[in-house]
């Protein structure tokens, strides 16, 4: 490389060139390395290029960026760096996506919408000096606070907010600040999932995270998304996190605008006057921050504490009660075990919720007795069916059982009856008790949730319906069709008026908890943070799809989407994975494997989810924050995935390990034994890696 500059000639700073071997898809950055180690010969073509190029990253706000990001790094590396520039904590809960194709358009027109570009060259056009744009905070133990906690805006100016980084002269607010949807057409032009299929197909186009840029065939300038990948938010603090906890919001507000989530028509209208009340406190808020410097913080501390706590799966202080005995339920409650051509009839039965266990019986007197039925909740979904002014409060269980799922519903008869009952199966599904002290602040969150969808009964709206309102902006395509045959004008008052009426409920709410709530009805959706693929299943006939989410594996009806089989990771053993035939095998501890071939999928996809959400699921409050980068690729890697092409890193590692010699048996088309050196005692895991 030295010769190759010398000859060309050209004064400039040469420091962040490198070769790329085009045919292997290859970085040769080990520049200690001969050509002729990485099997380069004379007819090769290698491409003399920056590692550092531009890319356009349409962010969860739907928003264009211009960022230089390192082409050679790993993605993981990348996203983390480019976390860094935006001020955005926990980046291993983001990655790239590629844009999916609409099949209706035909020709790519010029991207239109995209004429809001901000160029910012951030962080990594100086590769290694990172350190400089490291906000104040964000990956220490001893955080102070960098955010108003009330309305998410910086507490210091905007230079001392992003440090070194040239968004600090840029227009920050585009990042931490809700812009609104100004016009209808933005929604209708935007590609909207049709089906569970479509779904599964916009999944198809995540990044490797273990490979770089270069080797996925990103070409500088193209678009790629930024997107919160994993439905697992560590430590959401609005003190800390006003940009990330904004990006959440936006990517939740497009979430259910563009039907990628069911939710049915009150909470359509709840999350509409969330999105028109956050809308109406951002523009305040930006008009009001430059005069105003200082506020008090402090007030709604306690209630951004437990929202907090609730987004991070933490614990309270005050709802300990009484460690000694584990609480219980006893009530009437209705019961109905659907039956092909039966009609749907509820009977009553005395239910008492012990452990993770309901148990009906015919009477309260016969309680003592053998139950009429019995239902081990462990490893179950649990699914609402809610509707406020209908007064219909349903609990759909679907219980795991040796040939599949049993189906149950359950009636309450009261909101309140309803939040403690489905608390206590949401609890019991993940295997915890109503002793767990998460469970009062579930039945909290349950009935809040329920609180916001009220329509307030007092006709008397507190403000007259406005132009500004736009209902078009604020609720589903969906929801404006069920009024297709009605004058456009008398459409568009009916809504205002129920998103008005809805307001009421959220009309106190301070911007950032505004937003958290949001963030938290969204988590509470049936459908929140499943992630579908094309699947076959062993044994079975027709494609089906397989769903990931933070704790389980679904197995579900590609037509209805109705689940048909659940698998908790906590029971899972290990997965594996066939490269050659695209199988994914998954052992567990007392139930038969699960083994599915990935259709239209790369397997390196699903074996990435499944492998970063356990990565997620070991972060703990206590541990240092920098991220265990080596461990996400020893649980997301296939093996070969390096940016020298070369997998001799990996074994170098592992053989400084290896000690006491042993026997492995290695699963290939020979069940030939070979001899192996390795760590532990019996029955101890251990990685082995083939070098021959």
């Amino acid at each position: 490389m030295l010769k190759l500059v010398e000859k060309l000639d050209v004064k400039k700073d040469w420091s962040d060139h490198a070769l790329w071997w085009e045919k292997k898809k290859t970085w040769l950055l080990k520049t200690h390395w001969t050509l002729d180690k990485y099997g380069i010969q004379a007819d090769a073509r290698l491409l003399f290029t920056p590692q550092h190029k531009l890319l356009r990253l349409q962010l969860p706000n739907m928003k264009h960026m211009r960022v230089k990001v390192n082409f050679s790094d790993r993605v993981f590396k990348a996203v983390s760096d480019i976390c860094k520039t935006f001020n955005i904590r926990h980046p291993e809960e983001l990655s790239l996506l590629r844009k999916p194709r609409d099949p209706k358009k035909k020709k790519k027109k010029l991207e239109e919408a995209e004429e809001e570009t901000l160029e910012l060259e951030g962080p990594l056009l100086t590769p290694g000096s990172g350190s400089i744009y490291s906000s104040p905070g964000l990956y220490s133990k001893t955080m102070t606070p960098t955010y108003d906690s009330r309305d998410g805006s910086p507490l210091s100016p905007t230079s001392a907010w992003f440090g070194d980084s040239p968004l600090s002269e840029g227009n920050p607010s585009i990042l931490a600040v809700s812009q609104p949807i100004t016009s209808p057409d933005i929604v209708v032009k935007m590609y909207k999932p049709q089906s569970l299929l479509d779904k599964a197909k916009i999944n198809q186009g995540w990044l490797d995270s273990s490979r770089s840029l270069m080797e996925q065939d990103v070409k500088e300038n193209e678009v790629l998304l930024l997107r919160f990948k994993y439905h697992s938010f560590f430590d959401l603090n609005p003190k800390y996190d006003a940009i990330r906890v904004n990006q959440l919001y936006e990517q939740a507000k497009w979430a259910i605008l563009l039907e990628e989530i069911e939710c049915t028509e009150e909470e359509m209208m709840m999350f509409a006057a969330l999105q028109y009340h956050i809308n109406k406190l951002s523009i305040m808020s930006s008009d009001n921050h430059m005069n105003n410097s200082e506020k008090e913080i402090d007030e709604v501390d306690a209630a951004l504490s437990d929202l907090e706590i609730t987004l991070e799966g933490g614990k309270t202080s005050n709802t300990l009660g009484d460690i000694t005995s584990i609480p219980e339920l006893a009530d009437y409650v209705k019961v109905f075990k659907p039956k092909k051509l039966t009609l749907k009839g509820y009977k009553q039965y005395w239910c008492t919720f012990k452990d993770i266990t309901i148990s009906c019986y015919k009477s309260r007197e016969e309680a003592h007795g053998t139950p009429a039925h019995q239902m081990n909740l462990r490893g179950c979904e649990v699914t609402p069916d809610v509707n406020i002014s209908g007064q219909k409060f349903n609990i759909k269980l679907l219980i795991p059982v040796a040939d599949g799922m049993n189906e149950i519903w359950l009636r309450c008869d009261t909101e309140k009856q309803y939040a403690q009952w489905m608390a206590a199966c949401r609890l019991a599904s993940k295997g915890k008790t109503m002793a767990d002290s998460s469970y009062n602040l579930e039945v909290q969150n349950i009935l809040s949730f329920l609180k916001m969808q009220h329509m307030n009964p007092d006709p008397q709206i507190i403000e007259p319906i406005t132009t500004d309102i736009n209902p078009e902006c604020l609720v589903s395509p969906r929801y404006l069709k069920k009024y297709k045959n009605k004058q456009p004008g008398f459409v568009r008052d009916l809504i205002s008026a129920r998103i008005l009426e809805a307001h009421q409920n959220v009309a106190q709410m301070s911007l950032i908890e505004a937003k958290m709530r949001f963030i938290q009805a969204w988590q509470s959706l049936p459908e929140f943070g499943i992630t579908h693929f094309l699947a076959k299943f062993q044994g079975g006939k027709k494609d089906e799809l397989i769903g990931i989410t933070y704790n389980r594996l679904i197995r579900m009806d590609a037509g209805t989407g109705d689940a048909i089989k659940t698998w908790r990771f906590s029971n899972m053993k290990q997965w594996n994975v066939n490269w050659e035939i695209k199988m994914v095998t998954v052992e567990f501890a007392d139930e038969p494997s699960l083994a599915f071939i990935c259709a239209e999928v790369d397997c390196k996809v699903v074996h990435e989810f499944i492998g970063g959400y356990i990565f997620l699921s070991t972060r703990a409050k206590d541990q240092n924050e920098s991220l265990d980068e080596e461990m996400f690729y020893k649980l997301t890697s296939d093996g070969k995935s390096s940016t020298d092409g070369r997998r001799e890193t990996n074994a170098e590692h592992t053989v400084k390990e290896l000690k006491d010699p042993c026997s492995v048996q290695v699963k290939r088309r020979t069940k030939k034994k070979i001899p192996f050196l390795a760590t532990g005692g019996p029955g101890d895991y251990a990685t082995f890696i083939c070098l021959s």
